[in-house]
């Protein structure tokens, strides 16, 4: 289980919580229906906040990723092998590149030095 911080969870109806500051998730038993499924306690709150969503999808969210910050890993990840992999093109090979290819194999190199640091 991990739980992001400062990732926002859905709770139906334009709710949203701080994924980090969830205590609990309640299913309601009684007058449960539409737009009152679950109540969610959020951290500093005395009042649980209903929720419209079920407690089974909310938990879901709660704890999987969103699929940004795993794509976003994922990019990072393959430009980290890139780079390393642009460091063992020799100068001969990258002065063809660039002459004969139009491909400057050290400005690319700089912009992905860039996006990584950020």
């Amino acid at each position: 289980m991990r739980i992001q911080s400062s990732v926002l969870v859905h709770l139906g109806f334009g709710k949203y919580v701080r994924s980090d500051q969830v205590t609990a998730v309640i299913p309601i038993e009684e007058d449960r229906g539409p737009g009152r499924r679950t109540f969610v306690q959020v951290q500093g709150q005395k009042d649980p906040v209903v929720a419209s969503r079920a407690e089974d999808s909310i938990v879901r969210d709660l704890v999987q990723e969103p699929r940004e910050v795993t794509q976003s890993r994922q990019q990072q990840e393959i430009l980290h092998d890139l780079l390393l992999d642009l460091n063992n093109v020799n100068k001969t090979v990258r002065r063809i590149a660039r002459d004969e290819g139009g491909l400057d194999l050290e400005r690319l190199e700089q912009r992905i030095r860039e996006v990584l640091e950020n």
